[in-house]
């Protein structure tokens, strides 16, 4: 599976003019499932999200996780603040550019396949982090964001060998 994340001020998905999911400080992921992943591909993918050092600690070093912002460096038991995370399907990051001028999408899942696995890392993530909104999955969305930075990074997990 691959995601691409950017680090966000605020992030915002429209659907035929309604907004249907927002976050504030936070991740944009595009998710992108490729033929042969599984739900253990997804599983890896959401931890190294959700794991991922992004934001600045006090030194300005990206040392904070979208699960801890804000952070406890001394343990004095300080309140944590996460980030959102906004999960928007996207299966063009799975094309294959690597001849002529039209993209070639046989690396991507199957329709049917890339909302099962996107759906799976929806639920899965909604279990681990409070702030998950989300796109619709197959929907024509407009995407806006504030990147902060920019911070972007591409992640990839591939399924394991038979």
């Amino acid at each position: 599976m691959i995601a691409l994340i950017q680090r966000v001020l605020e992030a915002a998905v429209t659907v035929d003019g309604r907004t249907v999911g927002a976050i504030g400080p936070g991740l944009l992921a595009l998710v992108c499932a490729e033929r042969g992943d599984t739900e253990a591909s997804a599983d890896k993918l959401l931890a190294k999200l959700l794991g991922y050092r992004v934001f600045s600690d006090e030194a300005g070093k990206m040392n904070r996780s979208v699960s801890n912002l804000d952070g406890n460096p001394d343990g004095n038991g300080a309140a944590v603040r996460v980030g959102g995370l906004l999960l928007v399907s996207q299966f063009t990051l799975a094309a294959d550019t690597n001849s002529g001028t039209r993209p070639s999408f046989t690396p991507a899942a199957s329709p049917a396949d890339g909302k099962r696995l996107f759906d799976y890392f929806v639920t899965q993530a909604r279990a681990r982090h409070p702030i998950v909104q989300t796109g619709e999955f197959g929907a024509h969305m407009r995407v806006s964001l504030v990147n902060d930075g920019p911070v972007t990074f591409w992640l990839q997990t591939r399924p394991e060998a038979a």
